[in-house]
């Protein structure tokens, strides 16, 4: 189906294109491009004109470029433009405009990803529904999900994220949201921010792309709720508000070790969902999900039932099994891969998580599996991450665990302030602890590994994997 038409790209960026040509997708990476697509040479680390010759090897129907790149045929069909992170912006306020789909922007702190992979599962059975992939929710994320928006999307879900105060009402503007959620408010980025209530600040600043009678739904939960309610009251946005005393309640959270099952209501009317993945941090997410949903004119039944087919994207609470030794039944563990990201708040869920699963025997009929935690640093926390980290040890989920691991600087402060008898190892470096996998681990365990993507504490969760390769 055509995305794009030359003359399209052309009213929409005001560039000069070459050739009559159409796009079927819309392509950043080469590596992904698929024949029809778009290739936009957007700067990076690498300047994106340097793959315009590789991407119409690969079968680009065309390419977004401010000139055209050494190599590349003088008739070849490109769309110039004077920038093209602005050509993208410029497609994608285009794409935005001719759209009937409804549209939800997604921000918080923790579970942006989730939650918006949450509505995806929720909303697909009801209507061709446009989600952005991975975490495309920055200054060109956002544009580049609104670029290749299908015609005919009954629905769109479009993350946004945050470094810095300043760069969410933007990309929110840009996407003219019916509906902006914000899941919640926590220690995150707090370098860039004076406190918590700069954070509420900014992610309430997604309010200010709502469209004319626009719903924000706010959770109500948070030391910030009331920030949040003020800036979209001062918006003119309608307020739904999720929670333990909300319009959408939460009435009931129950964690086993393979689901979460939810109780909750709204105006009358009982709901229960159920997820295939433990978590209670997810809980509240699904609640916001339901009230996302009506306000969008959906089916909250049908997304109440939809939600048990969802699962959290890689890195963030995904289990499997690693098997040792394939010959021998035992000889497996369970792999909680949270190594995506990290703060205290969805710290403190992982480990709620991990307190919740239960071992299995291990490798002989006496051994028990154990609950066994990997962690490495929280980053951007600004100058209290240290009393953040070991902060840590207070947590009550600890009390079911029976080895803590660490690495990097910052997650030293928690090692030292662990009781001896759940002290494991600690490492400066990932690499160090992925080294010694195979003496952290054994047959039973439930083994969590969770830190900021930036401390590389996913190197031991490869580790691990590969143990099942042995």
């Amino acid at each position: 189906m055509t995305l794009w038409t030359a003359a399209e790209a052309r009213d929409a960026t005001g560039g000069e294109t070459t050739g009559d040509w159409t796009a079927t997708g819309v392509s950043i990476d080469t590596r992904s491009l698929q024949p029809g697509d778009m290739f936009v040479a957007l700067k990076a680390e690498r300047d994106g004109h340097d793959f315009v010759a590789q991407a119409f090897e690969k079968g680009a129907s065309s390419a977004l470029v401010t000139h055209r790149p050494e190599g590349v045929a003088e008739d070849a069909p490109l769309l110039v433009v004077g920038n093209v992170l602005t050509g993208l912006a410029d497609l994608a306020r285009a794409a935005r405009a001719r759209t009937a789909a409804r549209v939800v922007a997604v921000t918080g702190s923790v579970g942006k990803t989730s939650t918006k992979e949450m509505l995806r599962a929720a909303l697909t059975p009801q209507g061709l529904t446009h989600v952005a992939e991975a975490s495309y929710n920055n200054h060109w994320g956002v544009p580049l999900t609104l670029a290749r928006m299908p015609r005919d999307a009954a629905f769109a879900v479009i993350e946004i994220g945050m470094n810095h105060p300043g760069e969410i009402a933007p990309l929110a503007r840009l996407a003219r949201p019916h509906v902006a959620m914000v899941t919640t408010v926590a220690p995150a980025h707090l370098e860039a921010f004076d406190d918590l209530d700069g954070i509420a600040r900014e992610k309430a600043s997604i309010v200010e792309g709502l469209e004319p009678g626009g719903i924000a739904v706010l959770n109500a939960d948070l030391s910030t709720s009331q920030i949040l309610r003020q800036i979209a009251t001062d918006a003119g946005a309608n307020l739904v508000t999720f929670g333990q005393d909300a319009d959408w309640r939460l009435d009931d959270v129950r964690i086993t070790d393979v689901a979460t099952v939810i109780a909750a209501a709204h105006a009358g009317t009982d709901y229960l969902v159920k997820l295939s993945v433990p978590g209670r941090h997810f809980a509240a997410n699904a609640v916001a999900v339901l009230a996302a949903c009506e306000a969008l004119g959906a089916d909250a039944g049908d997304a109440a039932r939809h939600l048990s087919d969802w699962q959290p994207p890689a890195g963030r609470g995904t289990r499997e099994t690693v098997t040792l030794d394939p010959h021998n039944e035992g000889e497996s563990l369970a792999l909680i891969d949270d190594a995506f990201n990290a703060n205290p708040a969805s710290m403190e869920a992982a480990l709620e998580v991990l307190a919740a699963s239960a071992p299995r025997a291990g490798g002989s009929a006496e051994a028990r599996g154990r609950r066994i935690a990997i962690l490495g640093d929280m980053l951007e926390l600004g100058p209290e991450e240290v009393e953040m980290h070991a902060s840590l040890a207070a947590s009550p989920h600890l009390k079911s665990l029976d080895a803590v691991h660490c690495t990097g600087p910052r997650m030293r402060a928690l090692f030292d302030a662990l009781p001896a008898e759940l002290r494991g190892q600690w490492s400066p470096d990932a690499d160090d602890l992925a080294a010694m996998a195979g003496r952290l681990v054994g047959p039973g365990d439930v083994v969590l590994v969770k830190g900021s993507k930036g401390s590389h504490v996913s190197r031991v969760v490869d580790a691990i994997r590969k143990l099942g390769h042995r």
